[in-house]
């Protein structure tokens, strides 16, 4: 095959198949060729390169600036030599002699060949770049081909994209032919890798789900006020909207939750809390943190920070699988919080027994001692002390006279 049916395959595939047209590629071919003459065995001599559109012929010229004293003979040529190819040519005017492209060498035709890869490399990333650049944010369905060490690598149509590893949902596998959906993170421009990179971890591919399954989330009648999430886990979501006639929860969850079944089934299971946002950071704080119950609740504005203790029956629930659930309360409202266990005083023995001796002093004729015998003998109140007699207190301690006047005390009590 000639050199001209080379280039007019070249043209018309790049035309057909790239979407590159022929003017970009003839000149891409042209300024490789002249760029690769200046470093071949004619090192530094300049020439300038045509390429017919309509056959692919290929000619070159060697190009020289016409003096009257030669310095550089690759690029320069005297006047009278120029006089001899060009009548009208004079001293700082340009002359081309035109030379047979075979003759620019094997070395120029491998250099050209890298430099037109290397271009039309870059112009399908231009393409790519055009084709997508709308699409950066989106949701889009895609093909698994093959993977590698973890990195998914897909197509989206004809285009390969690459969801990495790190993209990926935790324990989630694919294998080729599956279809997936994912979030459309960005354009690696600058990559000699896959240029579209793709996400499922990423928090905004659940937004984006909720705005395919929640109309009232599409058209913004309600809206996020926060989101955190650990992929594989958990996402945490704050709700809010301006009409009074929606609930922001139950739009999002749907008529017995079909709404975030279908979010959740897409995420592999990861579980989804949606909570009603509140102004209010305590309110928020109950909303967030259910079934869990704040107590003690301090809120620090200046450092926006929220301390508060729970119950130790709440305290793993309110804290979380590796403190996962705390975190992304935290990063959903937006606060810092500090939690701990809420501290319960535990009485002993001597307290509890002077509190008792100090229920006695309201008594009219019961003294202090006389209070300690009772509680020593168990009778903490003056109910406790239905039926018993002087003998009954004479046989704990008390002496006759004590026992015959607290009976009497305590019963003049009671008749009031």
């Amino acid at each position: 095959m000639s050199t001209n049916s080379q280039i007019l395959s070249v043209l018309e595939y790049m035309e057909r198949e790239k979407g590159i047209s022929r003017t970009d590629m003839i000149e891409t071919i042209s300024e490789a060729i002249r760029t690769a003459a200046l470093k071949s065995v004619t090192a530094g001599q300049d020439v300038r390169v045509e390429i017919s559109p309509r056959t692919g012929q290929l000619q070159a010229w060697a190009v020289f600036e016409v003096v009257d004293s030669v310095c550089d003979p690759r690029n320069q040529v005297h006047i009278s030599k120029a006089l001899a190819v060009d009548d009208h040519a004079e001293v700082g005017s340009v002359i081309e002699t035109e030379i047979d492209p075979a003759l620019l060498g094997r070395i120029v035709a491998q250099t050209a060949r890298q430099a037109i890869m290397q271009r039309i490399k870059f112009f399908e990333k231009e393409k790519l770049y055009d084709d997508f650049k709308n699409r950066v944010g989106d949701i889009v369905s895609c093909v698994v081909h093959r993977v590698d060490n973890g990195n998914v690598y897909v197509e989206i149509g004809n285009t390969e994209a690459l969801l990495p590893a790190r993209e990926c949902i935790r324990g989630e596998e694919y294998a080729p032919g599956d279809r997936v959906r994912c979030l459309l993170l960005k354009l690696n421009t600058d990559s000699y890798d896959a240029d579209i990179i793709l996400s499922r971890s990423h928090v905004n591919f659940v937004c984006r789900l909720l705005e395919i399954e929640v109309s009232e989330i599409a058209d913004g009648s309600v809206f996020i006020r926060g989101i955190a999430r650990e992929p594989g886990y958990r996402t945490k979501i704050c709700v809010d909207t301006k009409d009074r006639n929606i609930d922001p929860v139950g739009a999002c969850v749907g008529t017995r939750g079909v709404r975030i079944k279908s979010i959740v089934r897409e995420l592999n299971g990861e579980k989804i809390d949606v909570i009603r946002y509140y102004e209010d950071p305590q309110k928020l704080l109950c909303e967030a943190i259910k079934p869990a119950i704040p107590r003690n609740v301090s809120v620090n504005e200046a450092e926006h920070r929220i301390y508060f203790e729970v119950a130790e029956s709440d305290l793993a629930v309110a804290i979380g699988k590796r403190g996962l659930n705390a975190k992304l309360t935290s990063k959903m409202m937006n606060w810092r919080l500090d939690i701990s266990k809420e501290l319960v005083a535990i009485d002993n023995f001597d307290d509890k027994l002077e509190r008792a001796v100090a229920g006695w002093s309201d008594v009219p004729g019961i003294t202090k001692e006389i209070a300690h015998k009772l509680v020593a003998a168990g009778i903490t109140d003056v109910e406790a002390f239905e039926s018993v007699e002087p003998h009954d207190l004479v046989d704990v301690g008390f002496n006759q006279k004590e026992a015959e006047q607290t009976v009497r005390c305590i019963r003049e009590i009671c008749r009031k």
